[in-house]
Order: C-alpha cells, then sequence, then structure tokens
C-alpha cells in the first residue's frame, strides 16, 4: 500500500504579512494560509506547523530572523502562556491601526459595504489595569512550565487561569496586568492562605475539593466586591477564610457562594453576602448602576462611556423620539437614551439581565423606558411593533454572534429612520449589514478599543434609509 505523502511541518525564513484572525499574524506559502502565534505583521520568521484545518494551517514561531517594527518587549510573566493579551508585543498605536484596519475591512470584504465617513478609532489612555473584574479558578493541578518536574514541587494546587486548551490544568498567576494592582493582592492574599491552612484545592476532574473559583469585581472610585465560590460547604473553613480576607482588606462588598455542581456557572446559584453590602455602584455617562455579584456589566468602564457616547452621539435622539434598543442587557443604553427621547424600550433574552435593568432606571429615577424578556427573533415581530408604537432610532447591541437573521429580516421591514449597529464582532456585523443595505447605506462608522492588548475591538455604525427617489 502506498504512503501517504508526509506534510511539511517546518518552514525557514517566512514573512508575516498582516494580522489574522484570533489575534495570530498571517503568512502564506503556496497560495495557503498560516495563521501564526504570537507574530507580528513584518516578522520574517522560521515556522512549525501545529495543527491543520481545511482552510488553514496554525503554527508557532522556532526562530526570529527579524523583528517587525511593530515589535515591543512584552511586560508580564506569563504571556504566552496563559493565553490572555497576546498583543502585548505590538506597540499600542500599531495595535490601534490593525484594529481599525480589521473593522474597516470587515466592512467592505465580508459586507462590502460603501461608508460614508470612516471615523478614526478610539484608543484607551490606558492600556492595563483596566478591568473591573476578574474572574479566577482554584485547582490541585496546576500547569508546569517545560523546566519543571513534579518532584521538585511542594503540591501542585494553583489559582488563576485555565491554560489554553486544558480545562482540566490551570495556570499560577503572580501578577496580571488587567485588575487594578489591589487585586493581585487581594488574588495571592487568598491563594497563600488557603495553602497555609490546608485547604484543598477543586480537582476539575474529581469534582472533589473545597476552593473552587473567585471573582473580584471593583469600580473607578475604589469599591471592591470579592465573591468566594466554595465546591461544598465547610462552615468553619469558609468562615476562617473570609474573617481573613474581612480583616486584611475591609472590602465594601464581601459575598460568598456553594457550587455543588459540575460546571462553573454561577448564574444560576445563589450568592450570600457575608460582611459588608452585596453590591457596589459604578457611574457611566452621568448614570448610576448597581452591580451584583452576578451583574452582567462592561469590564471596561472608561472605555464603555466612549462607546455608549458614540452610539447616542451618531443617533441624535431627540425629546419626541421613541427608541427600540435590542439586545439591551442590564440597561446601560436604554436608559441613556431614555434621558434624551420621549420613550425607550429595551429587550434582552436573559431574566437576570432585565431585572438588573428595571432598577438601573429606577435609582436613575428614568420613568420613560420598558424593559421587555425575550428571544429577540421571537419577541421582535409585527405585533411587538404594533403594541410600543413606530420606532424613530433602533439600536442594537448583540454578541459576538450577530443578530437572528430573522431579526435582520424584520430590520429591514420597519425601516426605521435610524439604526444605530454596535458590535463587538466586525465580521458578523459585516455580514448583518450585507443583507441591510438593499434598505440601509452606512452613514458613519466608528471603531472603539475595549480591549487594549487584545485582537478584539468594537465598532458602531450608523444606518439611515436610502432615498427611495
Amino acid at each position: 500500500m502506498e504512503r501517504r505523502k508526509q506534510k511539511q511541518k517546518h518552514f525557514e525564513n517566512v514573512e508575516l504579512v498582516a494580522a489574522g484572525g484570533e489575534g495570530h499574524a498571517l503568512a502564506k506559502i503556496d497560495g495557503k494560509v498560516i495563521f501564526v502565534k504570537y507574530g507580528a505583521p513584518g516578522d520574517i520568521v522560521d515556522l512549525e506547523i501545529v495543527g491543520r484545518k481545511k482552510k488553514f494551517s496554525l503554527a508557532k514561531i522556532t526562530k526570529l530572523h527579524r523583528s517587525s517594527e511593530l515589535r515591543v518587549d512584552s511586560f508580564c510573566d506569563h504571556y504566552g502562556t496563559c493565553g490572555g493579551c497576546k498583543w502585548q508585543h505590538i506597540e499600542y498605536a500599531s495595535q490601534l491601526t490593525l484594529k481599525d484596519q480589521w473593522a474597516d475591512d470587515c466592512l467592505q470584504r465580508i459586507g462590502k459595504i460603501e461608508v460614508g465617513e470612516k471615523l478614526p478609532i478610539m484608543g484607551s489612555n490606558s492600556q492595563q489595569f483596566y478591568r473591573n473584574k476578574m474572574e479566577y479558578t482554584f485547582s490541585n493541578k496546576r500547569w508546569l512550565y517545560e523546566d519543571e518536574t513534579l518532584a521538585e514541587l511542594e503540591h501542585t494546587n494553583a489559582l488563576g487561569f485555565h491554560a489554553p486548551g486544558r480545562f482540566d490544568k490551570v495556570l499560577a498567576i503572580n501578577k496580571c496586568w488587567l485588575q487594578d494592582e489591589l487585586g493581585n493582592d487581594i488574588r495571592n492574599f487568598i491563594y497563600e492562605f488557603c495553602i497555609e491552612n490546608g485547604f484543598t484545592f477543586y480537582d476539575l476532574r474529581e469534582h472533589t475539593g473545597l476552593m473552587r473559583n473567585l471573582m473580584l469585581r471593583n469600580t473607578r472610585k475604589g469599591d471592591w466586591m470579592i465573591n468566594v465560590i466554595f465546591a461544598k460547604d465547610e462552615p468553619e473553613n469558609r468562615n476562617l477564610l473570609l474573617n481573613a480576607i474581612h480583616e486584611k482588606f475591609d472590602p465594601y462588598a464581601l459575598n460568598y457562594c456553594i457550587n455543588e455542581k459540575l460546571n462553573d456557572s454561577t448564574f444560576d446559584q445563589t450568592f450570600i453576602s457575608y460582611k459588608g453590602n452585596f453590591e457596589i455602584q459604578e457611574e457611566l455617562n452621568g448614570l448610576k448602576f448597581n452591580i451584583s455579584p452576578k451583574s452582567f456589566f462592561q469590564t471596561n468602564p472608561i472605555q464603555a462611556e466612549k462607546l455608549y457616547q458614540v452610539a447616542v452621539d451618531f443617533a441624535e435622539i431627540t425629546e419626541n423620539d421613541v427608541v427600540y434598543d435590542l439586545y439591551c442587557g442590564t440597561g446601560t443604553i436604554t436608559c441613556l437614551a431614555a434621558a434624551k427621547a420621549k420613550k425607550a424600550i429595551g429587550v434582552e433574552i436573559i431574566d437576570e439581565a432585565i431585572a438588573a435593568a428595571k432598577v438601573n432606571a429606577s435609582i436613575n429615577n428614568i420613568n420613560n423606558v420598558e424593559f421587555l424578556v425575550g428571544d429577540m427573533k421571537d419577541v421582535f415581530n409585527p405585533q411587538f411593533y404594533a403594541k410600543h408604537g413606530s420606532p424613530d432610532i433602533i439600536i442594537t447591541d448583540p454578541p459576538r454572534s450577530g443578530m437572528h437573521p430573522k431579526v435582520v429580516e424584520y430590520l429591514s421591514e420597519i425601516k426605521s429612520p435610524k439604526l444605530v449597529y454596535v458590535s463587538c464582532n466586525p465580521a458578523t456585523q459585516a455580514r448583518d449589514l450585507a443583507i441591510l443595505d438593499s434598505t440601509y447605506q452606512v452613514v458613519k462608522s466608528q471603531a472603539v478599543d475595549m480591549f487594549p492588548q487584545t485582537h478584539h475591538v468594537e465598532n458602531v455604525v450608523l444606518l439611515e434609509l436610502r432615498s427611495t427617489t
């Protein structure tokens, strides 16, 4: 039997020509696409293929012959291992250029969209310590580096992030550059306290152990919420740890949860206030928002203000306008729109988000707003339109997958004078805009960088009805 020809695995002196998907750089060899981990456009490298798909291959750099002009030194000790902040080897100005090009390329290449006015991307003044929420996992199976062996370790307990591609292994984090430095102090204190007191760490395969997850939330004014998730109820150990946390940090809110399920999701679990308050409060664009342990809330509040302001500015809402806010989450954009409009209506599929949205409207004394729970493709129909009135402006902020085809279809039928589309995925946004193109023209487009050191980017477009004359 003839043996299958071995595919070439190693390539030398390859130039990386562009930024590709998922934060990888892109090379082309004999017309075939290769995505390169932790590369930068302009690098000359040797490559090793580590994965193959039908339309592309995935490679890692084995030798860097020439560094791209975009390259800078990474600043995090965990860079290249934890899987986050994949672009910290690229200077920030170049990150913005690449993100802006990506958003524009999606509109032109995927959507075949002609944009009236392309505004420059809004960058972030803070490229580190910008997140207000971090989630960590306890595990009794720490990820080992190449130069480590089990024999030299006192234990294999870890508190940190899941190792890429390994649900049962956790990378122990010493310093993370995403949340305020106090977050590192809190996490490291809790880890060391649990080790010193012999607490068992969770086994992600066997589902045993006490310590399961840690969630830290904070506000710009300095309030902290510490949420400890235990895998079982051991009152003596639980209270010992929580009392130590309270004595050391005196957080604004200290909560805990007992999650005995097989998965880590806590949205169906009950959090209990142990000390202090149950919630913290953040302010965005002049409005106050209560944040509980399970609240949906933008993780970069400074950039969120810019993003929402772009959306509201594009909409140019007047006091006579009726505004629909689709995929409204906890109602941030809905409340901002209602402050300027005659009436605003927010729709979201998640019950907890709508409950929070109603509270947010109440604490800001916003009375001209209504929130509804339901799947957008089922709720957003002719009956909804007839009941709630003709929208002058529709704002939509869907998940990464974009809008359901039925929703896009109905937007074309409604023919609202203005449509503002906020997206965390320019590719699916462009796909939806291509369907809307016969009805709407894209008047403005602007990208906003919510997550420095990553390839992710938000994009806002303003659509207006095409002239029928």
